[in-house]
């Protein structure tokens, strides 16, 4: 029904920058939040950050104050600034949204994209 699109990942050297970007399409009117998880080797999948239709922003602690979530309603994308990247970002990072009604976006996902921050 919603399909996520992402593009944006890549090899950056510590301290440096990356900009993750995700579209969505397909029954777009019933998203709510939108977010972005990511995954490491023999980690759990974690929250990264998330933004309501509204505005509203939440962030996992380890990355408050270095990234940032930016929504685009008109646009149906979501985009993620990552700045001074550090070697345990390195993760596989899932685009996901959420419906109506639910707060957290983890009902669809995108296919992944990895992010690899060398020393």
């Amino acid at each position: 029904q919603v399909q996520l699109v992402e593009s944006g990942g890549g090899l950056v050297q510590t301290g440096g920058s990356l900009i993750l970007s995700c579209a969505a399409s397909g029954s777009i009117f019933s998203i709510n939040a939108m977010g972005w998880y990511r995954q490491a080797p023999g980690k759990q999948r974690e929250l990264v950050a998330a933004s309501s239709r509204g505005g509203r922003t939440m962030y996992a602690d380890s990355v408050k104050g270095r990234f940032t979530i930016s929504r685009d309603n008109a646009k149906n994308t979501v985009s993620l600034q990552m700045n001074m990247l550090k070697p345990e970002d390195t993760a596989v990072y899932y685009c996901a949204a959420g419906i109506n009604g639910e707060l957290l976006p983890r009902r669809y996902w995108g296919q992944g994209t990895q992010v690899t921050v060398s020393s």
